[in-house]
């Protein structure tokens, strides 16, 4: 059976109808880190009324479990973005669906707001995912994305992904495990900086932990083998740009991989594709909108 990098099943990740929705929403905030309300309602409750969740988190508010920060959109401004408080942080913290991962606590709004807008498009980023998968009668929930999913790469240094996807493509009785690392791209960094991802994403490839205290260590093959049966695919989800400059930006990654030796091994084995997120917000991820990274067509994702 597929793990997930907390050790947790991922089909056992899926929220259950039986489970109230007040501990749907405080485990989605503990593993999404933050949400707004209309994000959580598509993740949790598609099919019901925001009304219901906003009644949900101003209960959990008014109990101290919860709190919120204002979008920095002056247009926005009656929108905000939902997350734990300290008491809701130590409530969640034995749920099995967040055993292993690293303590995440926000004491103020002022610290909430700093991460709000790269965290509110790691869950932007999920929800068409989630969307195709219902569609579809794939297999992906709220608990198959986990962001800020940290690998050691070397040198003291460490990979951290902005999220690790676990997708299943049902097709009949045919079951197909796929598994992604997702990059999200909000045109904040140069384009330099968001290509050297791909020189990490090919460390962590090669990298082999050493045991410690051996003068010739045995190795045990690559460390991503202790979390991944095969090493996931990369993607880069875009915005915050206009066209033009966002088709540069993956030139930009499509010429890492035709230039750096360690970038091109690794594409040879991995599927490497980018996207702007409007384009799968509309057409869903299913569609044929990913550019391959090693040239080539656009496709779905799960024909990288």
């Amino acid at each position: 059976m597929t793990r997930s990098p907390s050790g947790a099943p991922a089909a056992e990740l899926a929220p259950s109808p039986s489970e109230p929705l007040r501990l749907q929403v405080l485990t989605a905030l503990a593993l999404h880190r933050m949400a707004t309300t209309s994000q959580l309602r598509q993740m949790l409750r598609p099919d019901s009324s925001r009304q219901l969740l906003s009644r949900v988190l101003n209960k959990l508010r008014s109990t101290g479990f919860v709190d919120l920060t204002p979008l920095p959109d002056a247009d926005r401004s009656r929108t905000h973005a939902w997350y734990l408080t300290p008491e809701g942080a130590r409530l969640t913290r034995d749920l099995p669906v967040l055993r292993g991962r690293p303590p995440y606590p926000i004491t103020s709004t002022t610290a909430a707001s700093l991460k709000t807008p790269h965290t509110l498009s790691v869950v932007r980023a999920h929800l068409p995912f989630a969307a195709d998968a219902r569609r579809l009668g794939h297999e992906h929930g709220p608990w198959d994305w986990t962001p800020e999913v940290a690998h050691p790469i070397g040198e003291g240094e460490r990979l951290v992904a902005d999220a690790v996807m676990h997708y299943t493509v049902v097709d009949g009785e045919h079951r197909l495990k796929l598994r992604a690392f997702v990059e999200v791209d909000r045109t904040t960094m140069s384009s330099e900086r968001l290509a050297v991802k791909l020189i990490e994403y090919a460390r962590l490839f090669r990298y082999e932990a050493q045991p410690v205290g051996r003068r010739r260590p045995a190795s045990a093959g690559p460390a991503w083998l202790r979390w991944y049966p095969l090493y996931p695919r990369v993607l880069f989800v875009l915005t915050g740009a206009s066209g033009a400059r966002l088709r540069n930006r993956i030139s930009d990654l499509q010429a890492m991989v035709a230039q750096h030796p360690l970038v091109a091994g690794l594409s040879r084995e991995v599927p490497l594709g980018a996207v702007v997120l409007e384009d799968i917000e509309q057409h869903g991820p299913s569609g044929e909108v990913w550019v391959p990274l090693t040239g080539g067509q656009p496709r779905p994702w799960t024909d990288l």
